[in-house]
């Protein structure tokens, strides 16, 4: 499109953005605080991320949601699309365009196959996790800007043998031995309860960052978002440490 022609598309998707939010609000007028539920979390996000709706639903029955998943970046572009209304991520944004309020802590660390060499040290130097070969999400992922971080931080050159766009496969290709993985402590629950995957006990580890819920700051978010927001302020972290726990 020319420059013209995305400034009237931009255009197009607020009026668009604005009509559906007048009908969910009369919607959500009409029948307490019931609508679409327009949400989306980042990959690392979508394993305990309906523990958070499944608790929501339980004081709003009847309850539509519509979730997306997907990297920082592409949820931070369908915010600014008016696709979803609000999002879930680590990493939150800088463009005060947006709003952004946390709610609960997000450790990520270095895991590797239960057999690894590694795996039984103590006190591991991310030094020594650098001669390791790194397998990583991919470029505009929270999960990488944490990794990318942690290493800068401590003037470390990371070995990147592998970049991948999903943890399950990243989980698969750690725990066949390609090499070790930095992920969301929230994505290996299971495999570490299952003696799939290890945690090397590394120096300076778990890296934690927050979880944030965030909108965007000119968007008024329809009824039963607004009240979605408030449930995962209020009740978000304690949910997570359910999941953590795999409580029913």
């Amino acid at each position: 499109l020319t420059q013209a022609g995305e400034e009237v598309l931009a255009r197009t998707r607020e009026i668009l953005a604005h009509i559906r939010g007048a009908e969910e609000a009369i919607a959500g007028l009409e029948s307490g605080e019931r609508g679409l539920l327009s949400v989306g979390a980042i990959n690392a996000g979508d394993y305990f991320f309906p523990w958070l709706v499944a608790g929501f639903r339980d004081s709003h029955p009847g309850l539509r949601a519509r979730l997306t998943i997907g990297n920082r970046e592409e949820l931070l572009a369908r915010l600014t699309a008016h696709e979803v209304d609000l999002a879930v991520m680590s990493q939150p944004p800088t463009d005060p365009a947006f709003v952004a309020a946390p709610f609960a802590p997000h450790p990520h660390v270095i895991v590797a196959a239960p057999g690894h060499p590694l795996a039984s040290k103590r006190a591991v130097s991310l030094e020594r996790i650098a001669a390791e070969p790194l397998i990583t999400r991919e470029a505009g992922s929270a999960t990488r800007l944490a990794m990318e971080q942690a290493f800068s931080e401590s003037g470390v050159l990371p070995r990147i043998e592998m970049e991948i766009a999903s943890n399950e496969t990243i989980k698969q290709a750690v725990a066949a031995g390609f090499g070790v993985g930095f992920l969301s402590a929230h994505a290996v629950q299971q495999e570490l309860a299952l003696g799939r995957l290890a945690v090397i006990a590394v120096k300076g580890f778990p890296v934690m960052r927050q979880w944030y819920v965030v909108h965007r700051r000119d968007r008024r978010l329809p009824p039963i978002t607004d009240a979605f927001r408030g449930f995962v302020l209020r009740e978000g972290a304690r949910l997570i440490r359910r999941y953590e726990k795999g409580a029913p």
